[in-house]
């Protein structure tokens, strides 16, 4: 336990033979619940997360009889299919607060009551990395997925409503079971953009948020290493924010109390797109006809789709929550230390 709540971990793994054992081996004394699954690996995962939970297993006394509950599935569904089973898990367990550590070590485990805390407090729902709080933060992240990030963290700020926020994609996170109740994780997004499509649903059904100082030297270390492929990435988390938005908007706000942000979005995006292209067609065509017009209304466009944001972060300022950095290290009994409380403005419980 920690600070008298119960914490589950979810860790999600697909062909992690030689990480995943290390990850269990990791896992702090503070975790009443650790959900391994193996997310329908072709290496000997499985095996390794069978030997590693029966030695962990055998040495733990806590609320529950077995520490590492093992989840296998027949096929591979994604990190957020992983994700979203162990979730379930957690939600039916009804453990107070639950935690994501990834299969492949790179995640400190060390850092976990940092993301506890917010969470434990009260202070928030959802407590997630980001290694865009310190510019120092950023000198390990490979560049390509320092554009990549800042560009995906953007969209999603649109996409969900917590403008506050950055590094979308940081998946070592701490959830409520608040959150995993009223929030629609049962939809969650299977694929590895879960973790934005997670935040628009979190949006949706009005949970805090907190964003957490994280370096990236522990995630990038020498053995870093990847299964997204760009190429087909890109377009399908770009389509699921977009589908994310529109549901939002329409949920939020339309069917559960109206406001003009509905209207003054997709009016701004329709205007500027149809405008940009009447604007590129003319400029193919070398033709002057009608270019001061399209650009007229793609400026105008642009303009309304601004203001739509201003409207969109003033309405949702209070669903995010800052967190100073800090250490993050806890006593043994799981109580947090003073430079835990003071980043949390002085709130324990």
């Amino acid at each position: 336990m920690y600070a008298d709540h119960t914490v589950g971990i979810v860790v999600p793994a697909y062909n992690e033979e030689g990480y995943v054992g290390e990850v269990i081996d990791s896992v702090p004394e503070l975790a009443d619940r650790v959900y391994v699954v193996d997310d329908g690996s072709t290496d000997d995962t499985w095996d390794e997360i069978q030997t590693h939970a029966t030695r962990r297993n055998g040495d733990h006394d806590g609320v529950f009889d077995d520490l590492v509950v093992p989840i296998r599935h027949g096929t591979n569904r994604g990190v957020g299919g992983a994700i979203k089973s162990g979730y379930q898990r957690a939600r039916e367990e009804r453990l107070d607060v639950t935690a994501v550590l990834g299969g492949d070590d790179q995640m400190n485990p060390a850092e976990l009551p940092r993301y506890l805390d917010p969470v434990v407090s009260g202070r928030a729902d959802y407590a997630k990395g980001n290694r865009f709080s310190d510019p120092d933060h950023w000198t390990n992240m490979p560049r390509f997925r320092l554009v990549g990030n800042v560009v995906l963290s953007y969209l999603t700020k649109i996409a969900s409503g917590y403008w506050g926020t950055m590094d979308s994609q940081n998946g070592y996170s701490a959830i409520s079971l608040r959150a995993l109740e009223e929030t629609d994780i049962d939809g969650m997004y299977e694929y590895y953009g879960y973790c934005n499509d997670l935040l628009v649903r979190l949006n949706t059904a009005g949970m805090r948020i907190a964003d957490v100082p994280r370096s990236s030297t522990f995630a990038y270390s020498d053995d870093w290493k990847s299964h997204i492929e760009y190429r087909e990435y890109v377009p399908r988390v770009s389509a699921m924010l977009v589908r994310g938005w529109g549901r939002r908007l329409l949920r939020k706000h339309v069917l559960m109390d109206y406001h003009p942000v509905a209207v003054l979005y997709p009016l701004g995006a329709g205007v500027a797109g149809a405008s940009g292209f009447g604007l590129l067609a003319a400029l193919a065509d070398r033709s002057d006809s009608g270019t001061a017009g399209w650009l007229l209304g793609l400026l105008t466009g642009a303009l309304v789709f601004v203001y739509a944001t201003m409207l969109d972060r003033d309405l949702d300022r209070d669903l995010e929550v800052a967190v100073e950095a800090g250490d993050g290290t806890a006593t043994a009994a799981g109580t947090p230390t003073e430079a835990d409380i003071a980043a949390n403005g002085g709130e324990t419980e």
